[in-house]
């Protein structure tokens, strides 16, 4: 199975958004946000959409698959 690497958090810090308000602007709970930090989740397509956007970057800048 592929590695999954997550960069979320340095995205959501360079944009100073804390996890409770990322995950208000994509409509998750905060422990979602957590959770894919850690990368112990892999986000659905819909959801990887909108942070990226949230965050202004590019999805696969964000969460990589080795």
């Amino acid at each position: 199975m592929p590695e999954f690497t997550c960069r979320l958090k340095q995205y959501r810090l360079l944009k100073g958004l804390t996890q409770e308000q990322l995950a208000a602007r994509v409509g998750v709970r905060r422990e979602t946000i957590m959770r894919l930090e850690k990368a112990q989740y892999n986000p659905s397509l819909k959801l990887a959409i909108d942070i990226s956007r949230a965050v202004d970057a590019p999805i696969e800048e964000i969460f990589l698959f080795d």
